[in-house]
């Protein structure tokens, strides 16, 4: 039992003086966001458990950093594997453009399964 804890009288009940602990509001990036999102619509116990237990936004940026961080590990690896190389960025931009989105497209659905939505 905490000892330090307050309440305030309202009416004939006593309301606990609740108050979170402060924590660093450093904005979350687009991973983040996608994996607050999920924890909020498809599993909201957990949600809640993070939040009442201050551990749900130190998650969402170590979500979002580890996904930003496999993202760069990814992309070198798609990019490699399908030929796109600074000499066809100069000689055929659409197409380069084009492959770009594809594999980055591909790097983040394996972040979604692996990070986001798991």
């Amino acid at each position: 039992m905490n000892n330090n804890l307050t309440y305030t009288r309202c009416g004939d009940y006593e309301i606990p003086n609740l108050t979170l602990s402060e924590t660093e509001n450093k904005p979350l990036g687009k991973y983040g966001r996608m994996r607050k999102k999920y924890l909020q619509e498809h599993r909201p116990v957990l949600w809640n458990s993070m939040i009442l237990s201050e551990k749900l936004y130190p998650h969402l940026r170590e979500i979002d950093e580890a996904a930003n961080a496999r993202l760069e590990q990814i992309m070198p690896e798609l990019m490699k594997r399908s030929g796109v190389t600074e000499s066809l960025k100069a000689s055929d931009p659409m197409k380069w453009t084009g492959l770009m989105n594809t594999l980055k497209a591909q790097a983040e659905e394996i972040i979604f399964d692996e990070l986001i939505y798991n």
